[in-house]
């Protein structure tokens, strides 16, 4: 990027957002709710990164968290930059990298037979609060499917992501030693 980025533009005092393409929405839009929401799943990611868990969790986490970034300006795009978003794919090797990374971890996780409760170490239960995040943005990105085309990686992603941070959780946990509760039907 040669021209630096304003962080105030004050184009949005009116209760709009601009959208990539020219088009503006109000702030309230879906759009904006499924975007958003990614942005948070971003930056849960990002505290996650920030604790002590291991190097190539780091790694594929900076990793997602780039992909994020794509979906975002994916989502931040109106139908009249269609050939803007086609330079911002969502790719299948995307969604492969998560599931190769979901079978590594099943290598050595113990299996698992039981629900079992959010929690253990801190940075897990943290995995866990992205991965609830992380369905909430698969949900308003659904909805957001059902009023303009949106590419079925996008949603492929996130849906394969939410099951990711359920397993780096339990990996993390293991790794912290900090032991699984199972969820208790007969409380």
């Amino acid at each position: 990027m040669d021209k630096e980025v304003r962080i105030y533009t004050k184009t949005g005092d009116d209760g709009t957002t601009g959208l990539i393409g020219g088009a503006r929405v109000k702030k309230y839009d879906i759009r904006l709710e499924a975007y958003g929401t990614v942005d948070e799943l971003n930056s849960y990611l990002g505290l996650i990164i920030s604790m002590n868990i291991d190097e190539h969790a780091k790694t594929v986490l900076r990793k997602i968290q780039s992909i994020l970034f794509t979906i975002g300006a994916q989502l931040a795009t109106d139908d009249s930059a269609a050939d803007f978003k086609k330079q911002i794919p969502c790719k299948d090797e995307m969604i492969e990298m998560l599931e190769q990374e979901m079978d590594n971890m099943f290598k050595v996780l113990p299996k698992l037979n039981h629900f079992i409760l959010p929690g253990g170490s801190q940075p897990a239960a943290h995995a866990q609060i992205a991965r609830t995040v992380c369905r909430r943005a698969e949900r308003r990105m659904i909805e957001l499917s059902e009023k303009t085309e949106i590419n079925k990686n996008l949603i492929k992603f996130i849906n394969r992501l939410s099951d990711y941070l359920f397993v780096l959780a339990r990996k993390i946990s293991l790794d912290d030693r900090a032991p699984e509760t199972p969820w208790d039907s007969g409380v």
